[in-house]
């Protein structure tokens, strides 16, 4: 046992000897040259080292330079620089005069691409001769890499006068045999007050680059913070496997899975790059909840007791004092490339309304957007909303020919947080086009015409069938209504014409019914200002009690009423007295027309006849 820690002791010494000597015999200067030259000869970028470069020994054998910079042919500033580089070396090759690099560390690194770093060809820049035969030159010294190491570095991402800086970036680039690499890379991105940070784990294959690569993207996390975004941030993971054609430009993502708050997309990207990049997307979704990802939730009943205590959904992003468009960045940027969307979701949630078999086909042609299908079934119907959006000029001008089958329009008003006027399953066609997106565009800019019919429509705030009742039994005491309390006009049927013209809704032709009522009319909504003016025929048919000629009269007497004022709190104006009077005097004026003709032959009789054939 003695003998042999000896023998081990003797061999440490003999390699720590070794060590010392090759470090005091060699000097890491010398490789300089050669790195310099090679770097060149490669792909001609101009590397710079500056200051003395020397030994680390300790954990393990490498050399450290000073500052470095690396400048591609022509440009003014350099693609990366750092304030020092270290290379660890292998050991044995050393002793033959070969330099094996096995990792190459950057801190603190800065990489730009930028205009100011791309290659350019300078003025008097000598012509290459036809042919491409390679020169080649022999060297006692190789250089070989097989681990690249970024820690705490910034790229700067210049594209026109966007800038975009990535920060925090930790890349470890391992390289395996035939060109296969590893790797794993943290970084964050901070962007229009928005934070993102993210990390990846990928096996890349590089063995016939650049004409072809292929990456497989076995772990992607991420987070995103900041503006317009809700609070608490979207986070999720993902993984996919791409490949990349160099001779086309075509990008490949297939076995694409990616969750955002606990949604989870699959499918595939297929992008052909360019100076108009296009894009296929074929994405599909078994639950997507919109309303976890753009932070909506339903006001509360009680807003004045939960607004001071309740918190933001989304974090507020700055005001801007003046726009001269609405067309906002994240819709110019439609303006950039064409593509085309197939995406369907089994279930999909928005503004809290529930979609099922909801399906989007969708082709961009450089801000030119058209939607062939936007459908789905929601709230015991069915929705198609084809359609245009342009955002080519200075405003989004939008274009929709909506169907809509049997659908509950209480949860839809509730969505658009709109009061509760009208409730019951509509339907409508029509054609409407207008400038701007949401219910504040489309309640000033749209315009339009639809037909509109409803089931069981109950009109909120106002029962006209009580109006009536009492208004005629307390003008007489010859009928009475039976007492009803609900607060809302019910009809089983409702169909009617509406024309839509910057905020004014006007209603024509409308028609509605039930065994209780019908009615018919015209008027007006104004939209921004919430609201109504609306002129109807009433004709009360059921509910009515008392001298049976009366009620008759009653049940086939259209009532003129009119119903005005703020949605919140309509108000009616109602004349039954006149009607009663008109009623009355016709009553008479029969009677004594039948008397008139009873005693016809007489004097009296014929007086009488000549007297009412002048009123």
């Amino acid at each position: 046992m003695r003998r042999l820690l000896t023998t081990l002791a003797i061999l440490l010494v003999v390699l720590v000897a070794g060590m010392s000597a090759l470090v005091l015999l060699v000097n890491p200067n010398d490789f300089r040259a050669y790195m310099v030259k090679q770097v060149e000869k490669n792909n001609g970028y101009r590397l710079a080292l500056e200051g003395d470069m020397r030994w680390h020994v300790w954990p393990r054998l490498s050399i450290i330079s000073g500052r470095m910079s690396l400048t591609a042919p022509g440009a003014d500033a350099p693609v990366v620089s750092a304030e020092n580089m270290r290379l660890d070396v292998k050991l044995w090759p050393l002793l033959s005069h070969q330099l094996a690099v096995k990792q190459v560390m950057l801190k603190g690194a800065v990489v730009r691409l930028t205009p100011d770093s791309e290659a350019r060809l300078q003025p008097d820049a000598p012509v290459a001769p036809a042919g491409n035969a390679p020169v080649t030159e022999s060297t006692s010294w190789k250089l070989d890499i097989d681990k690249v190491q970024v820690a705490d570095s910034l790229l700067i991402w210049q594209r026109d006068a966007d800038q975009i800086n990535v920060r925090d970036i930790n890349l470890l680039l391992e390289q395996g045999p035939q060109r296969q690499v590893k790797v794993n890379l943290s970084s964050r991105v901070n962007r229009n007050q928005r934070d993102l940070t993210f990390s990846l784990d990928a096996d890349v294959d590089m063995q016939n680059y650049p004409q072809h690569m292929g990456a497989k993207v076995s772990q992607f996390t991420y987070k995103l913070d900041g503006a317009d975004v809700p609070v608490g941030g979207i986070a999720g993971q993902g993984s996919l496997v791409a490949t990349y054609q160099q001779n086309n430009q075509q990008v490949s993502i297939e076995q694409l899975n990616v969750s955002a708050n606990n949604n989870v997309l699959t499918g595939s990207v297929q992008a052909r790059l360019g100076f108009i990049p296009h894009y296929d997307l074929d994405l599909k979704s078994d639950s997507l909840n919109l309303d976890q990802l753009f932070g909506w939730q339903a006001k509360s009943a009680d807003t004045s007791s939960s607004a001071s205590s309740s918190k933001p959904l989304v974090a507020a992003a700055p005001v801007i004092a003046s726009q001269e468009t609405d067309v906002g960045r994240d819709l110019q940027g439609l303006r950039d490339f064409t593509a085309k969307l197939a995406l369907t979701a089994t279930n999909l949630v928005y503004r809290g309304i529930s979609v099922n078999q909801f399906n989007v086909l969708a082709d961009n042609q450089q801000g030119k957007l058209s939607v062939s299908r936007l459908s789905g079934q929601a709230l015991k119907g069915e929705f198609s909303f084809p359609g245009t959006l342009d955002v080519t000029g200075k405003r989004l001008l939008i274009a929709v020919e909506p169907t809509i089958n049997h659908v509950d329009l209480g949860p839809v008003l509730q969505a658009a947080e709109l009061p509760l006027v009208l409730t019951g399953q509509f339907s409508m066609t029509g054609q409407l086009s207008g400038e701007g997106f949401g219910v504040e565009s489309f309640s000033r800019r749209w315009n339009g015409d639809a037909k509109l019919s409803m089931a069981n429509a109950q009109l909120h705030g106002i029962n006209i069938q009580q109006l009536i009742q009492q208004a005629v039994t307390r003008s007489t005491s010859d009928v009475t209504a039976a007492e009803r309390l609900e607060r809302y006009t019910e009809v089983s049927r409702l169909q009617t014409q509406l024309a839509l013209n910057k905020g004014l809704l006007k209603v024509s032709e409308l028609n509605a019914d039930s065994a209780l009522i019908s009615l018919k009319g015209n008027g007006s909504l104004n939209l921004p200002g919430q609201q109504a003016d609306m002129n109807l025929a009433v004709r009360v048919i059921q509910g009515w009690n008392g001298q049976d000629k009366l009620v008759k009269t009653l049940q086939n007497t259209d009532i003129p009423l009119r119903i005005y004022g703020p949605w919140a709190s309509l108000k009616y104006q109602l004349d039954v007295e006149q009607l009663l009077r008109k009623e009355l005097q016709q009553r008479a004026k029969s009677a004594l027309n039948e008397w008139a003709e009873r005693n016809k032959d007489k004097r009296n009789g014929q007086d009488l006849k000549k007297l009412l054939d002048k009123l």
